[in-house]
């Protein structure tokens, strides 16, 4: 009897077990929708710039036939690079729209709490402080990036219909368009550019923002940028090099960063970067000052 009892799915062992799994992923799933609500600038950046982007994009519509026209005579290479130059700057666009947000998000996530007092009320909850500080990073290394994705791809999907409607009242081959703009390949090229350069090839950026967010009472911008210009001028004065500078430069740029056959290096991106000691020490130090940005909001009270 007791072992025909045990087995029953429904017990309260059973019971008990499934809301405890769910409860472990709960704070951090909620934590993340609180910073997607006070934070409408995460889509609402995005939108503005693809709006605006498309706005223009109309208005250069009207001489989009003739541009058809003149690219005929141009060699197949030049005439795809012509054709979907205005796509892969909308790109370009979102994603440096995409890249000031987070930059400004990072810097206001931990600070912005401490000014207003509300880490007081936030702190009283039963949410880690690693669960907050994760659900934070994971808003400009993943979520905006995915923002960025879908924004792009629909701006570049209604820049490719308005025109083809365009080129069709023009009286024009509208397949010779399609041909030359394959959004699918693009948009496949730029999913990986953003998740692996602006989200992975970025996080120890956007985590050293948190860690000086958690940590500057006033000027957290200031406090961010500071240390390295102190470093670039020792190093120079003392040494008359500029290697620190170089190194830095060679991560902002993504280092893994390639350029397809005729697309730009706005949407190339070489996979084969994840493998590099640069992309895993970056990684490395992201989890430090996660870590400490962890720990400086367990001790840092309000400003």
């Amino acid at each position: 009897m007791n072992s025909q009892s045990n087995a029953v799915p429904g017990s309260f062992d059973s019971q008990r077990i499934a809301p405890a799994a769910l409860s472990a992923t709960r704070p951090f799933y909620w934590s993340v929708r609180r910073e997607l609500w006070e934070n409408r600038s995460i889509y609402v950046a995005p939108l503005a710039a693809a709006s605006v982007y498309l706005f223009g994009f109309l208005i250069s519509l009207i001489r989009l036939p003739q541009k058809m026209r003149t690219l005929s005579a141009l060699d197949p290479a030049h005439q795809h690079a012509a054709v979907t130059m205005p796509y892969e700057f909308a790109a370009g666009l979102i994603m440096v729209t995409t890249l000031i947000v987070a930059v400004f998000y990072c810097l206001e996530a931990l600070h912005g709490e401490r000014r207003d007092r509300s880490i007081l009320f936030w702190k009283s909850l039963p949410v880690s402080d690693l669960t907050t500080v994760l659900s934070k990073a994971i808003i400009p290394i993943v979520v905006l990036q995915l923002v960025a994705f879908a924004v792009t791809f629909a701006t570049q999907w209604i820049m490719l219909l308005l025109s083809s409607a365009v080129v069709l009242g023009s009286g024009l081959n509208v397949a010779n368009l399609w041909t030359q703009v394959s959004l699918f390949q693009m948009s496949l090229m730029l999913l990986g550019h953003l998740l692996i350069l602006h989200g992975l090839w970025y996080a120890p950026v956007y985590a050293w923002l948190l860690l000086v967010s958690a940590w500057a009472r006033r000027a957290a911008f200031l406090w961010a940028v500071l240390p390295w210009l102190v470093i670039f001028a020792v190093e120079k004065v003392a040494f008359n090099t500029s290697h620190f500078a170089a190194m830095l430069g060679h991560h902002f740029v993504g280092g893994g960063q390639a350029v397809e056959p005729g697309m730009s290096p706005i949407i190339g991106v070489q996979l084969s970067s994840l493998s590099g000691p640069g992309f895993w020490i970056g990684l490395a130090f992201a989890a430090i000052f996660l870590a400490g940005a962890v720990r400086l909001r367990r001790y840092q009270g309000p400003i």
